[in-house]
């Protein structure tokens, strides 16, 4: 296990947040107990962004079932649908291609049939909604 898939996936997350405008307050990290997350780079890196490390309990199965749901998902939809590859460079590719559809375009039902990038944005927006501002809250002397 190497330090670079775990400051990888960090990375991705902090991009894609700031890239859609999101605030980074409050940015968890979750992760099993795995040495790469103790690695120097990774952690200096996760306190830089602000991000908190979540990490579950030991042995604790349902910690891991939302991610052991996703992987299933990524075999089924792509790995025995459109496998397999020529050389890694293809996989990796391919991998980066479905979790973008997978984020931005496919609908899931468990959240109203809408993909998580856009249920994201609906949760941020109602629950952090813009702060009220002094101009906005006297009223007009007109």
């Amino acid at each position: 296990m190497r330090a670079d898939f775990a400051l990888d996936a960090l990375e991705v997350g902090i991009w894609s947040r700031t890239r859609e405008g999101a605030d980074l307050t409050g940015l968890r990290h979750h992760s099993d107990k795995g040495v790469q997350y103790a690695a120097i780079r990774y952690t200096r890196r996760r306190t830089q962004a602000g991000a908190m490390a979540l990490v579950g309990p030991t042995g604790d199965s349902y910690d891991n079932a939302m991610a052991e749901a996703c992987n299933s998902l990524f075999k089924a939809e792509l790995v025995r649908n459109r496998g397999p590859w020529k050389n890694i460079g293809g996989l990796e590719i391919a991998t980066a291609e479905y979790i973008d559809w997978l984020n931005h375009r496919r609908l899931h039902g468990e959240i109203s049939l809408v993909p998580p990038t856009g249920f994201a944005q609906y949760y941020y927006y109602h629950h952090n909604p813009a702060p009220t501002t002094v101009e906005a809250s006297v009223p007009s002397l007109h």
